[in-house]
């Protein structure tokens, strides 16, 4: 759990819920209680956030250690909370398997497919599961900026690497591979939830230090309003490290 409350952690995280609850607030009703499902939820920080705001929200983690590490965060909630979440344990290649078709209103999948080496079929199943007109929300490596981080570094060898392949090793030392957002598109559109929205997440502090702590609230603040603007804005958002994907059920 390393490095969870370190910067990059909190630009990425707060940056995508922004960029969630403006594509919630722009799709549905005002204090509607949305289903939402939460594929690979990891600590638990968007799933516990929308429990918070009144949704009802059903966690999927293969790991039993972060449900477990969920769990724990949960017992801290007041009751009325922890009625609205649902944890279990599973894989997100297998929703078929858990839900029933049109079951939720908002799919999330942030920071999962860059484990995924196909990930094809579990797009396939994620837009199964959403109901008309619901939102699937993906947070994915960006393979079109794969060689900015080792560029920026000065590993050039990693640099050349980047370009031609999207598979690359992560900080903690896994083997993952990067997404592209034109063949994002096409996949969004043949599963039948076609891309709405996309920003960049974390164009300018991907290169922090993994124990870099947040600053000041000041200082964060100015730091978002800049991420938060170039996550928006051509040609910045193109060489984000992450790319959120927002499409729509058909």
């Amino acid at each position: 759990m390393s490095g969870l409350g370190g910067l990059r952690n909190t630009v990425r995280q707060e940056l995508v819920a922004r960029q969630l609850d403006e594509q919630i607030a722009a799709r549905f009703p005002v204090g509607r209680r949305l289903r939402v499902l939460d594929v690979g939820l990891g600590q638990g920080t968007q799933a516990l956030r929308l429990a918070r705001a009144g949704h009802e929200v059903t966690g999927l983690e293969p790991d039993p250690r972060m449900v477990a590490a969920v769990r724990e965060a949960l017992a801290a909630e007041p009751e009325g909370i922890r009625e609205r979440v649902r944890l279990i344990e599973g894989d997100g290649r297998d929703t078929g398997a858990h839900f029933l078709p049109g079951a939720f209103d908002i799919v999330l999948c942030h920071g999962v497919l860059m484990y995924v080496p196909e990930p094809d079929p579990m797009l396939a199943g994620l837009a199964r599961v959403l109901a008309p007109d619901g939102l699937l929300s993906l947070v994915v490596r960006n393979a079109d900026a794969l060689a900015l981080r080792p560029g920026l570094s000065g590993d050039w060898e990693g640099a050349l690497a980047a370009f031609d392949s999207p598979a690359y090793t992560n900080r903690i030392g896994q083997s993952a591979r990067a997404d592209r957002l034109e063949t994002l598109t096409a996949t969004l559109a043949g599963i039948g939830a076609p891309l709405h929205t996309w920003y960049g997440v974390r164009v300018f502090t991907d290169q922090a230090p993994d124990d870099a702590a947040p600053p000041s609230a000041g200082e964060l603040d100015r730091i978002l309003t800049a991420e938060d603007r170039a996550g928006r804005t051509d040609p910045y958002r193109r060489v984000a490290a992450l790319l959120h994907l927002c499409g729509v059920r058909g």
